[in-house]
Parts: C-alpha cells; structure tokens; sequence
C-alpha cells in the first residue's frame, strides 16, 4: 500500500487527472475544519504546508486502520511509501520509457506515455484506442488536447511552477503523474518486475490500472504486471453510494465513536461487517446489518474465550487436517469465498463436540484470517459500570427498587448489558 501524497486530482476518473490536486482541496477542507475546533490543537501548524496536510491524513488514516487490526498499518512506513518520498525512482522509469519509445515530450514540456505504442492497453478493462476519447464533458482544455498525440495518452510528468508541490527533472521543474508512482514503488518494495497480486477498488480498473500495465510493462519489457487483479466493489450505505452531500459519507471513527448508529462501535464488529461480503459484490452498510455483525462476532469471540479460559489457554497441537479448518480453508481458496468459510466456522461451533483446547487451538487458527479476538475497544468514557453495579446491588439489598431501576438504566444507556449473577450485578460491554 502506499500513501498518495502528490499528482492525484480530483477527476481521477480521466487517465490524465484533471481538475485540482486533491492536497489544495484538502488545505481548503482543514483550515476551515481548523476555524470549527474539529482539527486537534497542534495537529497541524501550517495548513498551507502539503507535507503536513499529508501527514495529518496519514496519521488519522493509520489510526483507524490500526484499530482494525490491518497489519500493513502496523508496517508503516516501511510497507506504505510516500509518493513524495519515490520521485527520484519515477523519474528514472520515465527517462526509461522514453528511451523505449513509450513516451514523449511535447513542446510544452509535458511527457505523457503514448498509449499506441503499448497494443495491450485496455485489455484489463474491456477498453480499445478506438474508443478512448480525450477530453470528455469539456474537462481537458484545447492546449493539453493539441499537445497528445492520442486522446488517450496519460501524463507522466508535468513542468508547473506554480504547482503546490514540484521538484526539479530533465523536463522542467514540476510534479508526476500519479498513475507512475504505483507502478515504481511497488516494483521496488516487492523487488520484482512482474508482482504477484494488485489489487484495489472497481474504479481503478480504467483508467489507472491500465495505466500502471502500460507503464510497468513498457519499461521492463515483461509480458505482465501482476499475475492476478483483485477487484473490489463499492460499499453502499443503505443501498446508496456513500455520498457526503447526503450524509452518508463516514469514516471508521465516525463508526467506532456512534455517529452512525447513535451506539458506539466495537472495531472488531465493523471489521467483521466489512470482510463478510465476498468482495466482487457489493457491501451494503446499514444499523440492521452493524448489528447482525456484533451478534456474530459476540458469538465467535464468547465461543473462543471460554475455551481458552476451560483449556487454560494451552491450546492443542491442531492442523489444518482438522474438519472445520480443512473446510474453512478450501472455502477461502474458491476465489476467497468468506461467506463460505464463515458458514462452516459457525456450524462447527453450534454443534462442537470437540474438548476446549482443540477449540481454542481452532479458533486461534481462524482468527489468523478474521482477526477480531485481540482488536479494543476504541470508546473513551468516564462511566464506572463497576461502580454503578456495587450500587445497584446496595440499593436492592435496601429495597430501594427506584434507585436499583435508575443505575439499570443508566448502565444500559452507557451501552452495556447488564447481568444478575450469582456474584452480583455484572455489566458487559455490548459490541454494538
């Protein structure tokens, strides 16, 4: 993975971006987030500053994938570069392609690669020359269209002084593209010309990852990029696209602290939420469907704890020979089939008969894939639940039932569940 910090505009849709580097429309977003209070004091000095624009996004970025338990996040930087930190690596691959007869440079300065001279270009996405056409609703203007020798050449370098971030090149002092940075950061992290699996959103099939093909493959001479493309589909929220003018636009954090659902969220529940869908079809996000995913962890995660506590966390020496993890595993291996894999985990878990330790053993093998046993809860309050359950229980052995039925309530509404046991009133967090 890696960070976007330069090059990436607004009309992303268009091989050659088009519109407004997104970090101007970012300064704009947090200095006026910066004036409302929702910027922490001493996050970011200079809004004016791309540098720490990215990295206050950055930051609130690794945070949430943090609390999601994504390991790449946990690898940072090391396995998530800054495009800025990589120009020295585009700007060799682009003296590459020029040198190959897959780019060019305009009189202007510009260098864009020429899509007629890869024959391949479109294959991944259904697209041919024929029908790419520039300039599309008007976006691109007259200048950049004379420029290109082929409506459907992408910009890889573009002299621009007065840009927001530049850096000095063979063609002028200006910023990449940003369909380059992918193909050379991820060639040179992963050490290899031809990559196992790339993978990323629908939208990226056309034009970028096509892009990245054309570029990756013209300076290497290699007949693929990646072995494999993985395809994700889009999120809804309630059967719609996610839309900020709507309102139903929202962030991990925004999910984990209740502004979504009134309820704060447990970060295993949202990710259980977010993997349970295969992901060539579409995740449809709503309160109905947040609340089937805490019921389905509470019930994996209440499954694995008491056989770790019956076992004294000494699992047994399991392997994958073992029925449900055999089963789970071929699921996953049908072009990751989770719904599968989660359909034979809960069947094995309604009717186990196997002893604790084996149970144990199993699920810290699953939860090497679902990875929700050792996610926290990201909720800050001030409300002592043990606190109000002493209390409870003082004011019942008092008969003072008005008082037992307020602390219930009051515990319930902090978001617990609240439990008569034998030992006294205990309160658990709800997940959701």
């Amino acid at each position: 993975m890696n960070i976007t910090d330069v090059g990436h505009m607004t009309e992303d849709d268009l091989a050659d971006g088009g519109g407004e580097d997104k970090m101007e429309l970012a300064a704009r977003r947090l200095k006026e987030d910066k004036k409302s209070g929702k910027v922490p004091e001493g996050a970011v000095d200079n809004a004016d500053d791309p540098y720490q624009i990215a990295n206050y996004y950055t930051q609130a970025f690794l945070n949430d994938a943090k609390a999601l338990g994504l390991k790449v996040a946990f690898e940072y930087p090391d396995s998530m570069p800054h495009a800025t930190q990589c120009i020295d690596i585009m700007q060799e691959m682009i003296t590459k392609l020029l040198a190959n007869g897959h780019a060019y440079q305009t009189d202007t300065g510009v260098v864009y690669f020429s899509v007629e001279s890869f024959p391949d270009y479109g294959k991944l996405s259904g697209n041919t020359l024929g029908n790419l056409r520039g300039g599309a609703g008007g976006r691109i203007d007259a200048q950049t269209a004379a420029d290109k020798r082929h409506p459907g050449d992408f910009l890889l370098w573009k002299p621009d002084e007065k840009h927001l971030m530049k850096w000095d090149s063979p063609w002028g002092k200006g910023y990449p593209g940003w369909h380059i940075e992918c193909s050379c950061m991820a060639r040179t992290l992963l050490g290899a010309d031809v990559i196992d699996i790339h993978t990323g959103g629908e939208d990226l099939t056309f034009p970028h990852h096509e892009c990245e093909i054309a570029q990756s493959r013209g300076a290497t001479g290699q007949d693929s990029f990646a072995k494999f493309w993985m395809h994700a589909r889009f999120s809804l929220v309630d059967g719609q696209k996610m839309s900020k003018s709507k309102g139903s636009f929202f962030t991990a954090r925004d999910v984990f602290e209740g502004k979504v659902t009134g309820r704060n969220v447990h970060p295993a529940v949202l990710r259980y939420e977010l993997m349970r869908s295969h992901y060539r079809s579409n995740l449809n996000f709503t309160t109905a469907s947040l609340s089937d995913a805490a019921s389905a962890v509470k019930k994996f995660t209440d499954f694995a704890n008491a056989a770790k506590q019956a076992c004294h966390d000494q699992p047994a020496e399991i392997d994958l020979t073992h029925p449900m993890l055999q089963a789970f595993t071929e699921s996953l291996s049908e072009d990751l089939n989770i719904s599968g894999a989660l359909g034979e985990l809960f069947a094995w878990s309604n009717d186990c008969k196997d002893e604790p330790a084996t149970i144990w053993a199993a699920c810290k093998q699953v939860d090497r894939v679902l990875g929700l046993l050792d996610l926290k809860d990201q909720s800050t309050s001030d409300f002592d639940a043990t606190a109000a359950c002493t209390q409870l229980d003082e004011a019942r052995a008092n008969k003072d039932y008005a008082t037992a039925d307020t602390l219930r309530k009051q515990i319930i509404e902090a978001g617990y569940d609240v439990l008569t046991t034998k030992q006294g009133t205990q309160a658990v967090k709800k997940l959701a």
